[in-house]
Protein backbone atom coordinates (compact mmCIF):
# COMPACT_ATOMS: atom_id res chain seq x y z
CA UNK A 1 0.00 0.00 0.00
CA UNK A 2 1.27 3.48 -1.09
CA UNK A 3 0.04 6.44 -0.55
CA UNK A 4 0.50 10.14 0.33
CA UNK A 5 -0.61 11.79 2.97
CA UNK A 6 -2.73 15.21 2.68
CA UNK A 7 -0.45 18.46 3.03
CA UNK A 8 2.59 16.44 3.24
CA UNK A 9 5.94 15.42 2.07
CA UNK A 10 5.63 11.93 3.82
CA UNK A 11 4.83 8.99 2.40
CA UNK A 12 3.46 5.87 3.71
CA UNK A 13 5.62 3.13 2.09
CA UNK A 14 4.41 -0.16 3.63
CA UNK A 15 1.73 -1.62 5.33
CA UNK A 16 3.02 -5.47 6.65
CA UNK A 17 1.46 -7.81 8.82
CA UNK A 18 -1.16 -10.16 9.13
CA UNK A 19 -3.33 -8.88 12.03
CA UNK A 20 -7.18 -8.52 11.96
CA UNK A 21 -8.99 -5.44 12.69
CA UNK A 22 -10.01 -6.78 16.00
CA UNK A 23 -5.89 -7.23 17.06
CA UNK A 24 -4.75 -4.86 19.56
CA UNK A 25 -1.05 -4.92 18.53
CA UNK A 26 -0.17 -2.59 15.63
CA UNK A 27 3.32 -0.65 15.48
CA UNK A 28 5.02 2.48 13.56
CA UNK A 29 8.31 2.67 11.76
CA UNK A 30 9.72 5.90 10.81
CA UNK A 31 12.81 6.25 8.85
CA UNK A 32 15.21 9.78 7.40
CA UNK A 33 14.26 8.66 3.99
CA UNK A 34 12.95 5.42 1.89
CA UNK A 35 15.87 5.33 -0.60
CA UNK A 36 18.80 5.24 1.40
CA UNK A 37 19.53 1.24 1.35
CA UNK A 38 19.86 1.49 5.59
CA UNK A 39 16.60 2.58 5.88
CA UNK A 40 15.44 0.00 3.58
CA UNK A 41 16.93 -2.59 4.92
CA UNK A 42 15.83 -1.68 8.52
CA UNK A 43 12.17 -1.42 6.61
CA UNK A 44 13.03 -5.04 5.42
CA UNK A 45 13.94 -6.18 9.16
CA UNK A 46 10.63 -4.74 10.47
CA UNK A 47 8.39 -6.05 7.70
CA UNK A 48 9.26 -9.30 8.36
CA UNK A 49 9.17 -9.80 12.13
CA UNK A 50 5.85 -7.68 11.72
CA UNK A 51 4.56 -10.14 9.70
CA UNK A 52 6.19 -12.99 11.86
CA UNK A 53 4.54 -11.56 14.55
CA UNK A 54 1.27 -10.71 13.31
CA UNK A 55 1.50 -7.29 14.26
CA UNK A 56 0.45 -4.11 11.52
CA UNK A 57 3.25 -2.86 10.93
CA UNK A 58 2.82 1.27 8.80
CA UNK A 59 6.17 2.71 7.86
CA UNK A 60 6.82 5.97 7.06
CA UNK A 61 9.94 8.46 5.52
CA UNK A 62 10.55 11.85 4.47
CA UNK A 63 11.82 13.03 1.06
CA UNK A 64 15.15 13.12 2.28
CA UNK A 65 16.97 13.12 5.55
CA UNK A 66 16.12 16.00 7.68
CA UNK A 67 12.71 16.11 6.77
CA UNK A 68 11.66 16.81 10.66
CA UNK A 69 8.34 18.36 10.11
CA UNK A 70 7.15 14.72 8.00
CA UNK A 71 8.34 12.88 11.15
CA UNK A 72 6.74 15.19 13.24
CA UNK A 73 3.12 14.60 11.44
CA UNK A 74 3.89 10.52 11.47
CA UNK A 75 3.78 10.60 14.97
CA UNK A 76 1.18 12.49 15.29
CA UNK A 77 -1.07 9.92 13.00
CA UNK A 78 0.51 6.98 14.95
CA UNK A 79 -0.51 8.48 18.00
CA UNK A 80 -4.37 9.00 16.04
CA UNK A 81 -4.25 5.36 14.91
CA UNK A 82 -4.10 3.98 18.24
CA UNK A 83 -0.53 2.16 17.43
CA UNK A 84 1.38 0.15 20.39
CA UNK A 85 4.39 1.56 19.30
CA UNK A 86 6.66 3.48 17.11
CA UNK A 87 10.47 3.39 16.09
CA UNK A 88 12.09 5.89 14.69
CA UNK A 89 14.91 7.04 13.29
CA UNK A 90 14.66 11.10 14.26
CA UNK A 91 15.81 13.39 11.06
CA UNK A 92 16.11 16.18 14.46
CA UNK A 93 16.71 14.49 17.86
CA UNK A 94 16.01 17.40 19.83
CA UNK A 95 13.14 18.69 18.28
CA UNK A 96 11.27 15.66 17.47
CA UNK A 97 11.01 15.40 21.53
CA UNK A 98 7.90 17.23 22.40
CA UNK A 99 6.01 14.53 19.62
CA UNK A 100 7.34 11.93 21.04
CA UNK A 101 6.68 12.69 24.54
CA UNK A 102 3.21 13.39 23.68
CA UNK A 103 3.29 9.75 22.20
CA UNK A 104 4.85 8.23 25.09
CA UNK A 105 1.54 10.16 27.34
CA UNK A 106 -0.72 8.30 25.34
CA UNK A 107 0.59 5.05 26.09
CA UNK A 108 2.63 4.14 23.26
CA UNK A 109 6.69 2.48 23.57
CA UNK A 110 8.67 4.95 21.82
CA UNK A 111 12.51 3.32 20.39
CA UNK A 112 14.77 5.09 18.30
CA UNK A 113 16.60 3.39 15.92
CA UNK A 114 20.16 4.04 15.41
CA UNK A 115 20.39 7.51 15.93
CA UNK A 116 19.68 8.62 19.74
CA UNK A 117 17.38 11.68 20.93
CA UNK A 118 18.33 14.15 22.83
CA UNK A 119 18.73 13.21 25.65
CA UNK A 120 18.47 9.93 24.99
CA UNK A 121 16.17 9.46 27.71
CA UNK A 122 13.38 11.01 25.60
CA UNK A 123 12.42 7.64 24.34
CA UNK A 124 11.66 4.52 26.27
CA UNK A 125 14.19 2.81 25.01
CA UNK A 126 17.41 3.15 21.99
CA UNK A 127 19.01 0.31 19.38
CA UNK A 128 21.49 1.09 18.01
CA UNK A 129 24.86 1.36 16.03
CA UNK A 130 27.73 2.34 18.91
CA UNK A 131 28.13 5.05 16.54
CA UNK A 132 30.96 6.79 18.21
CA UNK A 133 32.79 3.14 18.39
CA UNK A 134 31.72 3.39 14.13
CA UNK A 135 33.74 6.58 13.93
CA UNK A 136 36.61 5.92 16.50
CA UNK A 137 37.27 2.33 14.54
CA UNK A 138 38.23 4.39 11.12
CA UNK A 139 40.12 6.88 12.82
CA UNK A 140 42.20 4.56 14.77
CA UNK A 141 42.46 2.55 10.87
CA UNK A 142 42.93 5.47 9.05
CA UNK A 143 45.50 6.88 11.51
CA UNK A 144 47.56 3.37 11.20
CA UNK A 145 47.25 3.30 7.80
CA UNK A 146 49.06 6.63 7.27
CA UNK A 147 51.44 6.35 9.67
CA UNK A 148 53.19 9.14 12.12
CA UNK A 149 54.58 11.31 9.07
CA UNK A 150 50.94 10.75 7.17
CA UNK A 151 49.13 11.96 10.83
CA UNK A 152 51.06 14.74 11.21
CA UNK A 153 50.56 16.35 7.65
CA UNK A 154 47.02 15.19 6.93
CA UNK A 155 44.79 17.47 5.66
CA UNK A 156 40.92 15.67 6.57
CA UNK A 157 37.93 16.90 4.94
CA UNK A 158 34.92 15.90 7.27
CA UNK A 159 31.59 15.08 5.16
CA UNK A 160 28.90 15.57 7.83
CA UNK A 161 25.28 14.84 7.61
CA UNK A 162 22.88 17.75 8.25
CA UNK A 163 23.78 21.38 10.10
CA UNK A 164 21.41 20.51 13.01
CA UNK A 165 23.56 17.86 13.77
CA UNK A 166 21.92 14.80 14.88
CA UNK A 167 23.10 12.72 17.22
CA UNK A 168 24.12 9.71 15.05
CA UNK A 169 25.99 12.26 12.66
CA UNK A 170 28.09 14.37 16.08
CA UNK A 171 29.17 10.67 17.10
CA UNK A 172 30.33 9.43 14.24
CA UNK A 173 32.41 12.71 13.26
CA UNK A 174 33.68 12.76 16.82
CA UNK A 175 34.88 9.35 17.18
CA UNK A 176 36.52 9.49 13.68
CA UNK A 177 38.57 12.71 15.51
CA UNK A 178 39.24 11.07 18.31
CA UNK A 179 40.57 7.63 17.14
CA UNK A 180 42.55 9.62 14.29
CA UNK A 181 44.24 11.77 17.54
CA UNK A 182 42.56 15.06 17.04
CA UNK A 183 41.22 16.92 20.21
CA UNK A 184 37.68 17.13 19.92
CA UNK A 185 36.97 20.20 21.95
CA UNK A 186 32.73 19.53 22.93
CA UNK A 187 32.52 16.12 22.34
CA UNK A 188 28.69 17.45 22.32
CA UNK A 189 28.80 19.17 19.11
CA UNK A 190 31.65 19.21 15.82
CA UNK A 191 32.57 22.03 13.84
CA UNK A 192 34.47 23.55 17.30
CA UNK A 193 37.93 22.05 16.80
CA UNK A 194 40.88 23.97 16.09
CA UNK A 195 43.36 21.77 14.92
CA UNK A 196 44.47 22.91 11.48
CA UNK A 197 44.33 19.27 10.14
CA UNK A 198 40.81 19.78 9.76
CA UNK A 199 40.73 21.74 6.87
CA UNK A 200 37.63 21.97 5.82
CA UNK A 201 33.32 20.38 7.66
CA UNK A 202 30.34 20.46 5.28
CA UNK A 203 26.68 19.03 5.23
CA UNK A 204 25.73 16.34 2.68
CA UNK A 205 21.84 14.81 3.74
CA UNK A 206 23.78 11.44 3.70
CA UNK A 207 23.57 11.14 -0.37
CA UNK A 208 25.66 10.97 -3.21
CA UNK A 209 24.77 14.33 -4.62
CA UNK A 210 25.56 15.69 -1.10
CA UNK A 211 28.84 14.25 -0.94
CA UNK A 212 29.84 15.38 -4.59
CA UNK A 213 28.77 19.04 -3.64
CA UNK A 214 30.52 18.79 -0.01
CA UNK A 215 33.87 17.56 -1.55
CA UNK A 216 33.24 20.31 -4.27
CA UNK A 217 33.38 22.74 -2.10
CA UNK A 218 35.92 21.84 0.68
CA UNK A 219 38.21 21.26 -2.56
CA UNK A 220 38.21 24.69 -3.68
CA UNK A 221 39.38 25.94 -0.72
CA UNK A 222 41.94 23.17 0.05
CA UNK A 223 42.83 21.33 -3.46
CA UNK A 224 45.55 19.66 -1.39
CA UNK A 225 43.33 17.44 0.85
CA UNK A 226 44.44 13.75 1.72
CA UNK A 227 41.79 12.36 4.01
CA UNK A 228 38.30 12.53 3.70
CA UNK A 229 35.99 11.30 6.50
CA UNK A 230 32.19 10.92 5.38
CA UNK A 231 29.62 10.10 7.44
CA UNK A 232 27.99 7.07 4.97
CA UNK A 233 28.60 4.98 1.94
CA UNK A 234 26.76 7.36 -0.36
CA UNK A 235 28.70 10.21 0.50
CA UNK A 236 31.87 8.72 0.24
CA UNK A 237 30.62 7.43 -3.00
CA UNK A 238 29.94 11.21 -3.97
CA UNK A 239 33.31 12.17 -2.59
CA UNK A 240 34.81 9.95 -5.09
CA UNK A 241 33.44 11.04 -7.89
CA UNK A 242 34.93 14.83 -7.26
CA UNK A 243 37.91 13.88 -6.47
CA UNK A 244 37.87 11.54 -9.47
CA UNK A 245 36.79 14.97 -11.33
CA UNK A 246 39.91 16.59 -10.03
CA UNK A 247 42.27 13.96 -10.38
CA UNK A 248 42.98 12.65 -7.55
CA UNK A 249 40.83 9.76 -6.67
CA UNK A 250 44.19 7.95 -5.94
CA UNK A 251 46.01 10.27 -3.55
CA UNK A 252 43.16 10.35 -1.20
CA UNK A 253 41.94 7.88 1.71
CA UNK A 254 38.60 7.58 2.12
CA UNK A 255 36.58 6.17 5.21
CA UNK A 256 33.21 5.57 5.80
CA UNK A 257 30.10 3.76 8.01
CA UNK A 258 27.46 1.76 7.11
CA UNK A 259 28.16 -1.61 5.55
CA UNK A 260 25.99 -1.27 2.83
CA UNK A 261 26.87 -3.82 -0.18
CA UNK A 262 27.54 -1.35 -2.74
CA UNK A 263 29.42 0.58 0.03
CA UNK A 264 31.42 -2.60 0.67
CA UNK A 265 32.09 -3.73 -3.04
CA UNK A 266 33.63 -0.06 -2.93
CA UNK A 267 36.23 -1.17 -0.23
CA UNK A 268 37.26 -4.13 -2.62
CA UNK A 269 37.13 -1.76 -5.53
CA UNK A 270 39.71 0.33 -3.38
CA UNK A 271 36.99 3.78 -3.84
CA UNK A 272 36.87 2.92 0.12
CA UNK A 273 39.93 2.41 2.91
CA UNK A 274 37.77 1.02 5.70
CA UNK A 275 34.13 1.57 6.59
CA UNK A 276 32.06 0.45 9.78
CA UNK A 277 29.39 -2.18 9.35
CA UNK A 278 26.31 -1.60 11.17
CA UNK A 279 23.33 -3.91 11.59
CA UNK A 280 19.88 -2.39 10.72
CA UNK A 281 17.54 -5.07 9.99
CA UNK A 282 18.81 -6.44 12.98
CA UNK A 283 17.82 -3.21 15.16
CA UNK A 284 14.44 -3.03 13.46
CA UNK A 285 13.78 -6.75 14.06
CA UNK A 286 14.73 -6.16 17.71
CA UNK A 287 12.47 -3.37 17.81
CA UNK A 288 9.66 -5.03 16.49
CA UNK A 289 9.64 -7.64 19.26
CA UNK A 290 10.09 -5.09 21.80
CA UNK A 291 6.88 -3.79 20.82
CA UNK A 292 5.09 -7.25 20.54
CA UNK A 293 6.47 -7.42 24.60
CA UNK A 294 5.50 -4.01 25.88
CA UNK A 295 1.82 -4.45 24.64
CA UNK A 296 1.39 -7.97 26.06
CA UNK A 297 2.49 -7.09 29.44
CA UNK A 298 3.96 -3.62 29.61
CA UNK A 299 7.81 -4.84 29.52
CA UNK A 300 10.13 -2.18 28.71
CA UNK A 301 13.51 -2.97 26.53
CA UNK A 302 16.29 -2.76 28.80
CA UNK A 303 20.05 -1.47 27.27
CA UNK A 304 23.26 -3.00 26.82
CA UNK A 305 24.78 -4.05 30.33
CA UNK A 306 27.11 -1.03 30.67
CA UNK A 307 25.88 1.15 28.10
CA UNK A 308 22.34 3.64 27.80
CA UNK A 309 20.88 1.91 24.85
CA UNK A 310 21.06 -1.37 23.41
CA UNK A 311 24.43 -2.36 21.01
CA UNK A 312 23.46 -3.94 18.08
CA UNK A 313 27.17 -4.02 17.00
CA UNK A 314 29.55 -2.97 14.43
CA UNK A 315 32.68 -4.17 12.66
CA UNK A 316 35.37 -2.70 10.52
CA UNK A 317 35.73 -4.17 7.05
CA UNK A 318 38.44 -3.27 4.80
CA UNK A 319 40.86 -5.23 2.92
CA UNK A 320 44.11 -3.25 4.51
CA UNK A 321 43.93 -4.85 8.14
CA UNK A 322 46.53 -2.79 10.59
CA UNK A 323 47.58 -4.29 13.73
CA UNK A 324 45.94 -3.11 16.80
CA UNK A 325 42.46 -2.25 15.24
CA UNK A 326 40.05 -5.50 14.93
CA UNK A 327 38.52 -5.68 11.61
CA UNK A 328 37.05 -7.97 9.43
CA UNK A 329 37.69 -8.95 5.65
CA UNK A 330 35.78 -7.41 2.66
CA UNK A 331 34.56 -10.74 2.00
CA UNK A 332 32.91 -11.39 5.53
CA UNK A 333 31.46 -7.83 4.93
CA UNK A 334 29.70 -8.71 1.76
CA UNK A 335 28.09 -11.81 3.48
CA UNK A 336 26.79 -9.76 6.40
CA UNK A 337 26.42 -6.32 3.63
CA UNK A 338 22.68 -5.28 3.05
CA UNK A 339 21.01 -2.93 0.15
Amino acid sequence: MKKLLAGSALALVVMAGTASAQDAISACLITKTDTNPFFVKMREGAEAKAAELGITLNSYAGTVDGDHESQVQAVETCIANGASGILIAASDTAAIVDQVQAARDAGLLVIALDTPLTPIDAADATFATDNFQAGLLIGQWAASTLGEEGVANAKIAMLNLGVNQPTVDVLRNQGFLQGFGIDTADIAKWGDETDPRVVGQDVTAGNEEGGRTAMENILAATPDVNVVYTINEPAAAGAYEALRAAGRENEVLIVSVDGGCPGVQNVADGVIGATSQQYPLQMAALGIEAIAQFAADGTLPQPTEGKDFTDTGVALVTGAPVEGVESVSVEEGLELCWG
